[in-house]
């Protein structure tokens, strides 16, 4: 699975793929799937060195988007909290408090996508009763 998220850790874009599909083959369908949904406002993403390649940076680059990749210092002991990448992990623990999709048991990838967006509208709704409750 292949996720943008915005600065907020709200979705922008889901690929659902095979475990054995490579990270940076994902590049050209996810970007453009970013610049739909924003507009075409998107400028820079922060991705982690699975996305590592110049195919990736070409592909993102095709769609108006610079890839930033963050990566680990050299030496690593213990955790390393890494610069905006904190954010896509922060949202796919927050996927992670919905038991359906804790393990992968769905046949279709469209099936999981559409979990996926159904988890995020929820949390997205809580988020706005919490700040209409403060009002």
């Amino acid at each position: 699975m292949h996720l943008a998220v915005d600065t907020l850790g709200l979705l922008l874009a889901l690929n659902v793929t095979a475990a054995d599909e490579q990270d940076r083959a994902q590049v050209a369908e996810l970007t453009e799937k970013v610049q739909q949904v924003t507009g075409q406002s998107v400028e820079v993403a922060f991705v982690d060195q699975g996305y590592t390649a110049e195919a990736a940076a070409e592909a993102a680059q095709a769609n108006n988007i610079r890839l930033e990749v963050v990566k680990l210092p050299e030496a690593k002991r213990g955790f390393v909290l890494l610069p905006r990448r904190w954010v896509v992990e922060r949202s796919i623990g927050w996927m992670a408090r919905f038991r359906r999709l804790a393990r992968d048991y769905e046949r279709l990838p469209e099936t999981l996508a559409g979990l996926h967006f159904l988890a995020f509208a929820i949390l997205m709704t809580s988020r706005l009763v919490n700040l209409m409750a403060q009002s």
